[in-house]
């Protein structure tokens, strides 16, 4: 059987909410609260460990329980801000998160420390899909929505960097403790704002009864396959426990999604992800960030460890990538996003920034940044915010009203757990390709300094090993985007038009009905 569900557009009557360009002042400062938080904490994790006394053996939990937790809940997160208004979850989420960061800051052993990553990861959770749904519900019109999702995707994107620089600033001048700290501000102003000038479209709230199994097994699902491949980093592919998360997983998600083809009011109704331009959204944005995440680690280090910059250097050496991201998102998508069919700007946009990718795989010990690092991280940002735009838009684009905080959960969790992938699987390639490197060039470094260098130069073998693989990642990405995403430009076929009328005549979008 098949449905039309009707876009946007059509689905929200009464005109455009004129404070709705404030509104996203105070989205997109709550979004680059909850990015930022993701890599802040690792610049000031050694100091945090050193402080707190946490073991070499636990220290992964300060991001893992982060990680779990956020990835874990997002669905039901998105389910939430459905059932209760996007408005009440979002203000909720922020309260919730600052008083976490509060408690982080404040640590004063790992306990403290592992349950305040937790709890910022529980309102992350309730935060992320809410300020994404509610950009979908108030931006209806075609090249409005673009702009609003150009500046949201630049944020998504570039906010990760901008965490490195500020991580560096905080740890190196003042303490690891206003990582956390600085949060509170963030949520405080985004709250207030929201409070003040979030205006909510009618009807679209989702009051059917909450699906209790649905949240069960997806959170458990998604718990145990996170924590599958943060184990498989520390303890190796094949530890009983590794492949024990990963089969408890598939089992799990498998049980989730026979349940949600059957009960009446589904957590995830099947309609969200099995609509052909959604599901590819979903997936190559997952990959894309695979490669991503995995990038941003072996270039901090890179640029630390290898080259001996300082943090707050190494931030400043990631600007180019940002810089590449604002540009992309906000000049190339915005500006073509109303004019080509989406696949079009997502396709490229990955093959450019893979093209980036290929250049850091050129990397040696004594690589000269301005002629290397520069242009690679450049084409990269250039790339990755051109792709994510029209990706971010997409995501929740012919998804009813009553959907759009479960669709914007989506986005999230294809983006938690790409994360949480990319990180474990390439840092086990750079891994065992450093250990086969060094265990090959060793015999032949006769004094100390020959052989800090071979261990040097195993690193870097390392990285660019894992970085190889990324590009092949990317390449898949922009194959998926260019096969499974088939919506027209804005006014011709699939996509939300400027108007009501062209809602209505053309854009209807059918859907699979399970």
């Amino acid at each position: 059987m098949s449905e039309t569900v009707p876009t946007a557009g059509k689905a929200l009557s009464g005109g455009p909410d004129a404070n709705r360009w404030k509104a996203l002042v105070f989205i997109a400062l709550a979004q680059l609260m909850v990015v930022l938080d993701a890599t802040i904490v690792n610049i000031a994790l050694p100091s945090a460990q050193q402080d707190l006394g946490i073991s070499d053996g636990n220290r992964q939990w300060v991001v893992t329980a982060y990680a779990l937790a956020f990835g874990g809940l997002l669905l039901f997160g998105g389910r939430i801000a459905d059932l209760w208004g996007r408005k009440r979850a979002f203000v909720l989420g922020l309260g919730g998160f600052a008083l976490a960061s509060a408690l982080g800051g404040a640590a004063t052993n790992e306990a403290m420390m592992f349950g305040a990553r937790a709890l910022q990861g529980a309102f992350g959770a309730l935060l992320a899909p809410a300020a994404l749904s509610l950009l979908a519900v108030m931006f209806t019109d075609g090249k409005e929505r673009a702009k609003a999702f150009g500046i949201y995707g630049a944020i998504a994107g570039g906010g990760g960097a901008v965490g490195l620089i500020l991580g560096g600033f905080l740890t190196e001048y003042l303490d690891w403790r206003w990582t956390f700290f600085v949060n509170i501000p963030f949520a405080v102003v985004a709250a207030a704002g929201a409070y003040f000038v979030i205006r909510e479209p009618a009807g679209g709230r989702n009051r059917s009864p909450l699906d209790i199994p649905g949240v069960v097994l997806s959170t458990l699902g998604l718990v145990a396959l996170v924590y599958g491949f943060t184990r498989a980093e520390s303890e190796g592919w094949s530890d009983s426990v590794t492949v024990g998360m990963f089969v408890a997983s598939a089992v799990l998600l498998a049980v989730f999604v026979i349940v949600e083809a059957r009960v009446k009011a589904p957590l995830l109704p099947l309609r969200v992800i099995t609509e052909r331009n959604r599901g590819g959204v979903y997936l190559s944005l997952g990959l894309a960030i695979i490669s991503m995440f995995g990038l941003f680690l072996f270039l901090t280090y890179y640029l630390q460890v290898v080259q001996g910059y300082s943090p707050v250097r190494t931030g400043f050496a990631f600007l180019p990538m940002i810089a590449g991201m604002i540009v992309g998102s906000t000049q190339i998508g915005t500006r073509l996003m109303t004019r080509v069919a989406p696949r079009l700007l997502m396709g490229p946009g990955f093959l450019v920034a893979a093209l980036g990718m290929l250049l850091l795989t050129q990397l040696e010990i004594d690589t000269s940044y301005a002629a290397v690092l520069l242009p690679g991280m450049l084409l990269l940002g250039l790339g990755m915010g051109t792709a994510f735009m029209p990706a971010m838009s997409l995501a929740t684009l012919g998804v009813e009203p009553r959907d759009s905080g479960v669709a914007s959960a989506m986005v999230n969790t294809s983006q938690q757990v790409g994360g949480a992938i990319g990180t474990a699987l390439l840092n086990t390639i750079a891994a065992s390709a450093t250990t086969s490197y060094v265990a090959d060039h060793i015999g032949g470094a006769t004094s100390r300094s020959q052989q800090q260098l071979v261990q040097l130069q195993g690193q870097v073998q390392g990285y660019t090993s894992a970085i190889w693989f990324a590009v092949g990642i990317l390449v898949a990405a922009a194959a998926i985007a260019l096969t499974l995403i088939n919506a027209g430009r804005p006014g011709g076929t699939a996509v939300a038009g400027s108007s009501e009328e062209a809602a209505r005549d053309e854009m209807a979008v059918p859907v699979a009905m399970h």
